[in-house]
């Protein structure tokens, strides 16, 4: 197997093979006739929007789901999986978007769980557990604690132990999907070097992602699945950027009448304006002394590495942090002491990162998710007014375009990029006056993030002073009037979009931050 780029000719002989398959669930076609095929070594990309058919093979092979027809081929033989205990026995390893860690166990017990080393007497060697996930975490250049608590880590760090527990195994076929969501740059590096390691040792690897800059960085091949068909398959190093976004959204799609770039090169379509929101110098439990400005109509980005409390920055603002020294104020007002009610009746907004956890209630309707942050306003004497209620999410659905038969529809019923459009719908009237967004474009393909773009784009437009964390920095070059740079809590430097150049220039700048400040320290 050659590294990603290259046009050498691969093995002939595949790892995986899948031939025509097919699945239906009810009326609806999911699959129809899909063709894949992995080599030994070989990183294989797999894109497409959100319903075209991805997660549905990925189930097929797990043996969450069974198919309706055609071959699954592993290692030249048939391949039928009934449940994922036969799916993992064959060697094939599935890391899930939705995390399925133990969080009351360490990262030792979670990569080890259910392979635990134990004496003859069945008691478990506890020594031994956590010098095996250490070792493993070192051999693989994981700066990930064997004895931490799942719980008590961010997000990035949860989903990194995810990765390892998978390859901890006797792993054949590897499926990644959306890996990196929540990687910063450096954890990226980390995790790709860990996949390049797999695949040396002759695994296969499926990843699955909607951010396509990293497709060129990792994959060997790519194929693009659209409505349940194959779109294509190309050579990585054949391709370009153009051609796999035609073939995830259509050649008449919206998104292909404006330039496909890397980073980004669209002027801000709003004008800053007055200065909305102001901390000056703000501590707590993970901040230090921060100071920031937000201007009305302003994008501002938010950049750092996972744990450098970009995050505990709006969960501060939002009053799920205490302000301890310091002050923080909202159009002159102070902020200090209120809670996220408070804060949500003053005008400031959240759309969280984990959206299904901490941005919406999954069982309830769109509807209900909707009007949540606005129930007084939709109830009379105590009792909802559903009408009114129910024009706002109409008038929502149609401006954000969510797709969805109607407004009764549950929320867990939705692609990732239409609950997060939903996310946003629940703060869209009336308009916030601030907008905080915590990596708002976590598992959404490339045709709903654009919408998104265009959303929080209309946000600015309209007077919000939007503040955006994310650890995509062409996300950040591209949106973001001025980006901040943050340290140990602490922002070290802002900088105007002009001054950036491209999303390499920011990452270097990050990395000569966090270097001044551990060396100033």
């Amino acid at each position: 197997m050659t590294e990603p780029g290259s046009t050498s000719p691969l093995p002939a002989a595949p790892l995986l093979r899948v031939e025509g398959v097919r699945k239906r669930f009810g009326g609806v076609i999911a699959l129809r006739g899909v063709d894949l095929s992995v080599l030994p070594g070989e990183v294989h990309a797999l894109l497409g929007e959100n319903g075209a058919g991805k997660s549905t093979l990925i189930k097929i092979l797990s043996g969450v789901q069974g198919h309706d027809g055609g071959l699954i081929e592993i290692d030249g033989k048939p391949a039928s999986f009934s449940s994922p205990a036969q799916s993992r026995e064959a060697g094939v390893a599935v890391v899930y978007q939705d995390l399925s860690l133990v969080e009351s166990l360490s990262v030792a017990d979670n990569l080890l769980l259910g392979r635990e080393p134990r004496n003859r007497f069945g008691f478990l060697r506890k020594r031994q557990l956590l010098a095996q996930a250490q070792a493993f975490l070192h051999a693989q250049n994981i700066a990930l604690d064997a004895r931490a608590m799942v719980g008590s880590l961010p997000f990035a760090y949860r989903q990194m132990t995810e990765i390892c527990k998978a390859l901890m195994g006797d792993v054949r076929l590897l499926i990644l999907d959306e890996p990196t969501s929540a990687l910063t740059d450096d954890e990226e590096r980390i995790l790709f070097d860990a996949i390049r390691k797999a695949a040396a040792r002759g695994v296969g690897v499926i990843y699955v992602t909607h951010r396509l800059n990293e497709v060129f960085r990792i994959s060997n091949r790519v194929t693009v699945f659209r409505d349940g068909q194959n779109a294509g398959t190309f050579v990585t190093a054949d391709t370009n950027m153009r051609q796999l976004v035609g073939a995830i959204v259509g050649p008449d799609h919206a998104v292909l009448k404006a330039p496909v770039t890397e980073a980004g090169d669209v002027a801000p379509s709003h004008q800053p304006r007055e200065t909305v929101l102001r901390l000056a110098g703000v501590s707590n439990d993970r901040l230090d002394r921060a100071d920031l400005e937000l201007r009305a109509g302003e994008i501002h980005g938010l950049a750092g590495l996972i744990g450098s409390g970009r995050t505990e920055i709006l969960q501060t603002i939002f009053g799920l942090r205490p302000v301890v020294t310091g002050e923080a104020s909202l159009d002159g007002k102070s902020l200090v002491g209120v809670d996220p009610a408070t804060a949500i009746a003053r005008g400031i907004a959240l759309v969280p990162e984990d959206r299904q956890v901490q941005g919406l209630v999954l069982e309830h309707s769109i509807e209900r998710n909707l009007t949540l942050p606005r129930l007084p306003h939709f109830s009379r004497m105590g009792w909802l007014e559903r009408r009114p209620a129910a024009e706002q999410a109409d008038k929502a659905m149609q401006r954000l375009r969510v797709r969805a038969p109607n407004a009764a529809t549950a929320v867990k019923n939705l692609s990732g990029g239409n609950q997060q459009k939903v996310v946003f719908g629940k703060w869209n009237q009336p308009v916030p006056r601030v907008l905080l967004l915590d990596e708002p474009t976590v598992g959404v393909d490339v045709g709903a993030r654009e919408e998104i773009y265009g959303v929080i784009r209309a946000a600015a437009a309209a007077g919000s002073g939007v503040l955006m964390v994310s650890s995509d920095l062409p996300e950040l070059v591209q949106l973001c009037d001025r980006v901040s740079i943050v340290v140990d809590g602490h922002i070290v430097k802002t900088i105007a979009r002009v001054e950036i150049g491209s999303a390499e220039d920011l990452h270097h700048l990050i990395q000569l931050s966090q270097s001044f400040e551990e060396h100033a320290a």
